[in-house]
Order: structure tokens, then sequence, then C-alpha cells
């Protein structure tokens, strides 16, 4: 490994030409011989990446014609989209969720996993190359390669989405197929899915069995990450005190999501929506019994989206170096 670099070139005159000179900026040792083993999944990624980035592109322009056909943007929104865009936003947005899913079994898993098994962790290990060096050549090569791919589909699928994006029937702003495709969340999300993959890979040491619990790893990733999404952002309240009759409930800003709504009485003691039908009252008995004079609206509104990105991707992007860390320190002291 140490006698990667060692190579000449003859020029047509007989004269041989440097080493560096031959290679401009081409890789050379450690960089050349880790992107050399994983080539096919590097170079298999970046073609997927660069066919679909193409295909979205191609559906913003489609989308663009169809939206200019409509008077876009000077019409009402209603009249911008037909029943088949909403479709494909939902159906596109779901599969590019499996993303950080699919990185993390087959290229973070096996990384390490492999390497362990098939021996190759001791010949480096032999060879003048610190065991440090190797993982952070690998890790930083694998890295660079989930965050090009990541970043470019999370641009191309938000300038698809952009043009509509404050149209709720195209597709919600809270919902995981807009949140988690746009901004840093796609590229924080499958970070942190590859190196738990990678550090899954280093402590089972085997690959078949690393890509399976993996798999349950970024599954549960996923689960937790949808559970605790709303979180990330500030609940904002409404109240009315006007009575609760439909034309008296509040007006939140156009495309907020809407938390929950209770009713409020007159001394300020909130009730659930369903309460009158709990009880089997009439609305005006209802409102006797329990002094009913408004509503209390939570929501969410859609400014708070980029902050909210930002924010739990900075959560992900910690817990990755913390992962980082540990591959690090668990590589140092034992790597065979």
């Amino acid at each position: 490994m140490s006698n990667l670099t060692k190579t000449s070139a003859t020029r047509s005159n007989g004269s041989t030409a440097s080493p560096m000179a031959t290679r401009g900026r081409r890789l050379s040792g450690l960089n050349w011989l880790i992107w050399r083993q994983h080539r096919a999944g590097f170079w298999t990624l970046l073609a997927i990446t660069a066919i679909c980035v193409a295909w979205l592109v191609y559906q913003r322009t489609e989308l663009i014609n169809q939206l200019t056909a409509q008077g876009w943007p000077d019409s009402t929104p209603d009249k911008w989209l037909n029943g088949e865009h909403p479709q494909q936003f939902q159906f596109v947005g779901w599969s590019l969720g499996f993303i950080p899913i699919v990185l993390g079994v087959f290229l973070g898993a096996p990384l390490l996993a492999g390497d362990l098994e098939n021996g190759t962790a001791k010949l480096v290990a032999s060879q003048s190359v610190t065991p440090i060096r190797w993982l952070a050549t690998k890790l930083g090569i694998s890295a660079l390669v989930v965050i090009v791919c990541t970043a470019a589909l999370s641009v191309a699928f938000g300038r698809w989405w952009g043009p509509v994006k404050y149209v709720p029937t195209a597709l919600e702003w809270s919902d995981g197929a807009a949140f988690d495709n746009t901004g840093p969340v796609p590229v924080a999300l499958a970070l942190f899915t590859v190196v738990g993959g990678v550090a899954i890979g280093m402590l089972l040491r085997r690959t078949l069995i690393s890509m399976v619990v993996t798999f349950a790893f970024a599954v549960v990733v996923q689960l937790v990450w949808s559970y605790f999404r709303l979180d990330l952002g500030h609940v904002l309240t409404v109240t009315t005190r006007k009575g609760i009759s439909h034309g008296a409930f509040p007006q939140i800003p156009q495309n907020a999501l809407e938390i929950d709504h209770w009713y409020i009485s007159g001394s300020g003691q909130t009730y659930g929506w369903g309460t009158c039908v709990a009880h089997k009252l009439s609305e005006k008995v209802c409102i006797q019994k329990f002094d009913l004079v408004g509503w209390k609206v939570d929501y969410l509104p859609m400014s708070q989206m980029s902050s909210m990105q930002w924010f739990g991707a900075s959560i992900l992007f910690a817990l990755t170096a913390a992962v980082t860390v540990f591959i690090f320190i668990r590589g140092r002291k034992r790597i065979v």
C-alpha cells in the first residue's frame, strides 16, 4: 500500500515525467485505493442520482408549462394543478424517503464490515497507513458521495415543488414527503443513517448481519424522526371570544398546520372540541352549561419550515459527529 504512488510515465521523446505531472489532480495513494475498492457502489449512486435529478428537472419544466397555461402566478391557486401532479409529488416524496435506509444498508453497513470479515483490515494494519487514516479516508470519501447525491436530490425536488409549495393540495409542507426531502434534512438523515451503519458493521464484523441490523436501525430512525418532527417548531396560539358558531372559528395563516383546537369558557378554561357531542348536548345547552365563549387554536405557520429543518438537521449532524468519534476511538483501539 505504501508503494501505490511509486509510478512514472514516459513521454514520447523518451524523457520521464514526474508522477505528479502525469496524475494531475487524479486520486492517488490511499484515496485512489478506497475509491477503487468501492467504485462500483459510488458510481452507481452518482449515476442514479444524475438520472433522478434530470427527471426532476424535466418534471419542473412540465409543471411550469402547465402553470403558465393556467395563468400562473396571477390566477387563483385552485386552477394551477390537475389531479395528476399532487399524486406525483406524494409518490416521489415517499420514494425519496427510502434513500437514507438504502444508503445505510448498502453503503454504510458493508463499508467496514466487509473489510473486517474478509481480512482486508488485517492487510491495512500491516502497511504503513495508520488505522485512523484508513478510517478517515473511508468515511470521508463515502460521506462526500452521500452529501453530493442527497444535496442534489434535495435541490432538484425543492425546485420542482417550489412553484406550488403554497398550494395545500399539492403537498403539505409538514408532511414527510416535503419536509424530509428539501433543505438540509435529507443530507442529515442520510449521513446519520450511513455513519450508524458503519458503526454497526464495525461492531458486528459480519456483512450480512450488519446490513439486517442497519435496516432495523434506519427504520427506527425514520419512525422517531417522523414522531418528533413537529416538535421542532414553536407552536403558536390564537383565541377568540365571539361564540362557537362555525363563522366564529378563528382564522390562522394560510397553509398553517392546525395542531389542535378547543372550546374556551368565560373563565379561560378549555374543553375538548367534542365536549358537546360526548355529553349528548345540543349546542345551545352546551354553551350554557360550560359557559362557552369562543375557541382556542394551536398551529404551526409555514414560515417556520426552514428553521425547523435546520434545527432538526443540526441535531442529526451532532449525532452523526458523536457516532463518528466513537468509530475513531473504537478503530484506534481495535480495528482487526
